[in-house]
């Protein structure tokens, strides 16, 4: 069975060695496939591993030994899962492998936010503390998390995840979701309208899928309700987001700030508004991907692979 990557540099980028699925079949692997070598790289596989590399109607058709597409992720939008289906080929994902990663982000952020500790250390290393004449000093306000309102618009496994973080913290928990079942068992936890937890939060953390009704829902209609020290974080998909309405109501301090890991296009372009944006904290889509996540998400690809071979398939979105 030839197994074809075609962008493993993410997952395996010299710590996360290949062997669960070296044993499953002969492996190529590439680091990264540009559009044009696609077909090329792909047109004697039998199994297809994908994490960000499109595979189109037309490509799926083209391939004439492909009988599996096993993608390397949660979200699965860079496959044409219909044309898959017309061809009776299974598409499967890894649905949970970074929760507790994607949660411990948001308050690596949060934290990072309010406390500032690289950039005190900075200052000291310049010499502010020892020319500032006390025995104590801060570049900017500091905050206690409790009593504080933690908005998460969505409330799946990894909304759940912050979820718990927050409580721990004493925090209020709000959420909004497509189905509002299974309330936390937490003290003053609320369904909130989205306008509502908007309006209502100190923190908001998005833990939603990007949909056609969801692409750009964080707009000015919605940002304007914030309170102007309120700080929005988003993990989950940057096309969330209206980047420009976002840019421009940092740039015009209506809000606290923003704390971003993915963004609309990525890597980031440099026409991004929020490339450059006030109190706009960015990372490079790395909330996923410490290495325990990682080797989870090995595991579970191969498991995938030697599910379909065996003839009980798992995982399958299409």
């Amino acid at each position: 069975m030839n197994i074809v990557v075609l962008d493993g540099y993410t997952l395996n980028p010299g710590d996360n060695p290949w062997q669960p699925i070296e044993k499953l079949g002969e492996l190529s692997i590439y680091d990264r496939t540009a559009p044009s070598e696609v077909r090329q790289r792909a047109v004697n596989a039998d199994v297809i591993l994908t994490n960000k590399v499109e595979l189109s109607r037309e490509l799926i058709l083209e391939l004439p030994n492909l009988k599996m597409i096993a993608v390397t992720a949660t979200g699965y939008n860079v496959v044409d899962i219909e044309a898959a289906r017309d061809r009776g080929i299974p598409v499967t994902n890894v649905p949970v492998y970074s929760t507790d990663a994607v949660a411990q982000h948001v308050f690596a952020g949060l934290l990072s936010f309010i406390h500032r500790p690289f950039e005190h250390h900075l200052a000291i290393q310049q010499g502010h503390w020892q020319s500032h004449g006390n025995f104590s000093f801060w570049l900017s306000p500091l905050a206690e998390l409790k009593g504080k309102t933690m908005g998460l618009v969505g409330l799946g496994r990894i909304g759940r995840a912050t979820a718990k973080i927050a409580n721990a913290f004493g925090m209020r928990v709000v959420s909004t979701s497509r189905r509002n079942a299974d309330p936390l068992p937490y003290d003053g936890f609320e369904w909130l309208s989205i306008e509502e937890l908007f309006s209502q939060s100190d923190y908001i953390s998005l833990h939603c899928p990007q949909t056609p009704e969801t692409t750009g829902f964080v707009n000015r209609e919605l940002i304007d309700r914030m309170k102007s020290n309120a700080i929005l974080i988003n993990t989950a998909r940057g096309g969330l987001v209206n980047e420009q309405d976002l840019a421009d109501a940092l740039n015009d301090g209506k809000i606290g700030g923003a704390l971003l890991d993915v963004v609309s296009k990525e890597p980031i372009v440099e026409s991004n508004p929020l490339w450059g944006a006030k109190n706009c904290v960015l990372t490079p889509h790395i909330a996923w991907s410490p290495i325990e996540a990682r080797r989870r998400l090995m595991e579970t690809v191969a498991m995938n692979i030697q599910a379909f071979t065996d003839g009980n398939p798992i995982h399958v979105v299409n």
